[in-house]
Formats: structure tokens, C-alpha cells, sequence
């Protein structure tokens, strides 16, 4: 098993009087984490998967005292896709509230859906993480710098899902297989997404415009939709993570753009199996804007397990000035021009030098990736 960073973490909150929640998409590892935290312990623990019918029945409307006769002697619980789950919030807090002694550890891969059943009922109740795909940290701890970094064109084409990463040679097949179960299953369960052929047009139409700005006026007359249902699947791929948007900073300097947005992949694997191109990065066109959401996603990984509070955007003037991505926290803003070159040379604008002249400016390309994405990690 690949060490993921959470697992420490994790360990560390066991037995503190609260639910442990993982969120994550699925396929990234987290029935595996979980195992591998509880598996290590000297306890009995019970297993639930919500996948099964039993499952569901049992733990759907149900009482404190069913739960004590289910728990039996066992001291700690693990709900596996807790989502599938009706009800599952006032469940988690049954638990809780009502067997505080047990330990209760729940994972869920639609962050729309388990985390809306249980944030009211769980308020104060719960310690919540979020698992990624595989981060360049992760990889480096388990085979070191120079191997993971001569890697790193495989990661911009096949991305970086454990299936992926442990299965080299096979990389293709299971990427379109992962694509679709991991796209679509947990969003389609939903009833408010009645055409699962305009969300395929939308993901392609969203893969081929990483690194640029999006425009969903644009975007709904490609899919041939309205604005506000391109703006509701664009919301839903976001909280089950396929997506997330960076939007445009703007502090009121004159020509800045205001409201903004790119879209990025969590994984560029996923992104490059929608449009079915796994192309090696000599022959891609795409190679500089797969380069920016890899940094990108990778930053992002790396701010969330190491708890350190960003707020991300990108800048962009009328006059097309732009820098990839700027980071506040704080009084402290940092800017990033993205390189897929290591010997190209960015330019930070001087209209931005001047608003923000208390701006950190850096250059992150593959020579110099680790100062971004891998300090902190042990």
C-alpha cells in the first residue's frame, strides 16, 4: 500500500468524542485508508458497507438501541459509502450522541450528497478530511524524488488514481473504465440530472478549455442548454469532485476583470479520457495547459493536507495581462506563473507589481516543483 498523507492524521483523532468523516470521489483510496488505519489497531471493528441492501435497511430510520444490539462488543465502526445511506445524518448523530463510547468512521464519495445529510445534524460532532487522487507527495514518499519526477509526463497523461499508478502498461483501459463509473454513478443517482448525454457534452466542452476562461453563456449554447442548467452540472461536478473553478481576483484595479472563471480536473487522466487523448506530451498541443491544472490540482492537495487556509484565484485584465494562479492569506499574496518549460522566463505585468506590490512572485516548473507541492510532508 502507497502511504497516504491522512493516515497519521486520521490515526490521531481516534477515540476524541467524535464522528471521523472521508470524503472523497470514488476510487481514491479511501475504503483502503480506512482498513489500513483500523486494521493496525488492537480492536475489533464493524464493517458497513452501504453498497448492500441489509446495510441500508438496518441503519435507515432506525433507533439507539438497534444500534447497541448491532455494535455488540465492538468499539469501533466503519459505515463504508455512508452516502447510499437514507437518513444517514441523524444515524451519525445516534452514534454520537447516544454510544459516545464507540468510534464511528464513515466515508462517503459524493460530497453533495453525505455532506448535506450530515453538517446540521453532525455540528460539533464530526472531524472531516478529504481524499484526493494520489499527490506528488504521496509518490515521492513512496519511491522518491527522481523516480516520481521522471514520472511526471505520466501523471499529465494517465493522472494519478492508485488504480492508475499501480497498474503501469494498463493505464488506457482502466482510465475509461474509471471515467465513467467515477463520473457519473454518483451524480446520476441524483433526480435533479435528467440528461446524462449534456453532461458528457459539457465535460468535453469543459476538458478542452482548462487554462482558459469560461464563459457559461458560451458554454450553454455549445451543449445546447440553458445558462442556468450548465451553471447547476457545473455546481454538481464540483462537490462530487471532477471539477473545481478558480475564480478572477479583483480588488477594484482598474481593468481587472471581475467575474471570471477557469475550470480545472482533479485529475488530468480523467480529463484527457473524456476527450480520448493520451497523446505523449512531444505530440500535445495541450501540454502547457495540462501542465497548469496538474500544478494546479497538486497545490491544492497540498494546501488541504497541510491545513493551511488559501484563498485561490487567478488575475486577468481587459488587456489580457494575466497570471495563472495568486493565493491570499491573510495580508500575504502570492503570484504563480506556471512553466511547462523550465527555461522559459515569466513575466509578472507591471500593472500587477504596481496594485500588489507586497506580492511573493514565483515560477513553478518541473525543475522546481517540489518547492510548491511537496514541502511539509514527513
Amino acid at each position: 500500500m502507497i502511504f497516504r498523507t491522512l493516515q497519521n492524521e486520521i490515526k490521531s483523532r481516534l477515540f476524541k468524542g467524535k464522528a471521523i468523516l472521508l470524503f472523497g470521489p470514488r476510487q481514491t483510496g479511501k475504503s483502503t485508508l480506512i482498513h489500513a488505519i483500523l486494521s493496525a489497531q488492537e480492536k475489533s471493528f464493524l464493517y458497513l458497507n452501504g453498497d448492500e441492501a441489509d446495510v441500508r435497511d438496518i441503519l435507515s430510520e432506525t433507533t439507539s438501541t438497534k444500534l447497541r444490539n448491532l455494535v455488540g462488543p465492538h468499539t469501533l465502526v466503519f459505515i463504508d459509502e455512508a452516502q447510499r445511506i437514507p437518513g444517514i445524518g441523524l444515524t451519525l448523530k445516534l452514534f454520537t450522541d447516544q454510544i459516545p463510547e464507540i468510534q464511528l468512521i464513515a466515508t462517503g464519495s459524493s460530497s453533495f450528497d453525505l455532506s448535506n445529510k450530515v453538517n446540521e445534524p453532525l455540528t460539533g460532532r464530526k472531524y472531516a478530511f478529504h481524499l484526493y487522487p494520489m499527490s506528488f507527495a504521496e509518490m515521492v514518499q513512496h519511491h522518491g524524488l527522481l523516480a516520481e519526477k521522471r514520472l511526471l509526463e505520466q501523471r499529465l497523461i494517465y493522472g494519478s488514481y492508485p488504480e492508475i499508478v499501480t497498474h503501469p502498461g494498463a493505464e488506457i483501459e482502466r482510465l475509461k473504465l474509471l471515467a465513467g463509473s467515477y463520473l457519473y454513478q454518483d451524480i446520476l443517482m441524483l433526480e435533479q440530472v435528467k440528461k446524462p448525454v449534456l453532461l458528457e457534452k459539457l465535460l468535453k466542452a469543459l476538458a478542452l478549455q482548462i487554462g482558459s476562461e469560461v464563459n457559461y453563456h458560451e458554454l450553454a449554447q455549445i451543449v445546447g442548454a440553458d445558462n442556468k442548467t450548465v451553471e447547476k452540472y457545473i455546481d454538481l461536478l464540483e462537490k462530487s469532485f471532477v471539477i473545481f473553478r478558480l475564480p478572477a481576483l479583483n480588488r477594484n484595479v482598474r481593468n481587472e476583470i471581475k467575474k471570471g472563471k477557469k475550470i480545472y480536473f482533479y485529475d488530468c487522466g480523467i480529463r484527457n479520457a473524456i476527450i480520448n487523448n493520451f497523446s505523449s506530451a512531444s505530440q500535445r498541443t495541450d501540454i502547457g495547459a495540462l501542465w497548469e491544472n496538474y500544478v494546479i490540482a497538486e497545490r491544492r492537495k497540498y494546501l488541504a493536507y497541510n491545513n493551511m487556509a488559501v484563498d485561490a484565484y487567478f488575475w486577468r485584465t481587459s488587456q489580457q495581462q494575466e497570471i495563472d494562479l495568486i493565493e491570499e492569506s491573510g495580508d500575504t499574496i502570492q503570484a504563480f506563473e506556471i512553466k511547462w518549460n523550465s527555461h522559459s522566463k515569466a513575466k509578472f505585468p507591471l500593472t500587477f507589481r504596481t496594485n500588489y506590490p507586497q506580492a511573493l512572485t514565483h515560477v513553478v516548473n518541473p525543475g522546481n516543483l517540489e518547492e510548491f507541492v511537496g514541502e511539509g510532508y514527513k
